[in-house]
């Protein structure tokens, strides 16, 4: 799992820096502080899904299986709610501003970097989900704390990227 992270920082370390490089050279509208709204609850969602995330791994270790089972599935709506706060976003961005992945640099840059994100939290619901059927279903016990820590691993890297995306996309290159 840390080489997997490694190798993905690498990846969005490109991505970050191909959107700060091409920040405000776009010959065309919009810019981004035309039509980017800061969304810091979709935002709390996703950094609360680490603590959560956290507390399950705790409970399994615990024994605890019925509360993991729930922080597990808390973890997993909350970056539902990020995940649903993204398309939004995009809905947003696409039907009432008119900014596509083709409209200029900005909207080439923004899409590629916040979409490689979101499909970074899509793997890891899928993931997270999948542990979540094999919990409920009786399968996970304490002897399995070990593997659900390497996922957990993935799902705070998948947090703390979207803290350096927020600080690049919404503050920075605002």
């Amino acid at each position: 799992m840390y080489l997997l992270i490694a190798a993905e920082s690498a990846i969005f370390s490109i991505f970050v820096i191909a959107y700060l490089f091409y920040t405000g050279k776009s010959l065309s509208g919009p810019q981004p502080k035309d039509v980017l709204r800061v969304p810091i609850f979709f935002t709390i969602c996703l950094l609360s899904s680490s603590l959560t995330i956290h507390f399950a791994v705790k409970m399994l270790e615990s024994g605890k299986i019925r509360a993991f089972a729930l922080w597990w599935l808390l973890t997993i709506v909350l970056g539902a709610l990020f995940l649903a706060g993204t398309a939004q976003e995009w809905h947003h961005l696409i039907h009432d501003e008119g900014l596509t992945i083709r409209t200029n640099l900005f909207g080439t840059t923004y899409y590629s970097l916040v979409g490689l994100h979101a499909f970074h939290v899509t793997v890891g619901l899928l993931a997270l989900g999948s542990v979540s059927v094999f919990a409920f279903l009786g399968y996970v016990k304490q002897e399995h704390a070990g593997r659900v820590t390497v996922l957990s691993l993935y799902w705070h890297f998948v947090d703390v990227v979207w803290v350096v995306v927020f600080i690049v996309v919404y503050v920075v290159g605002r």
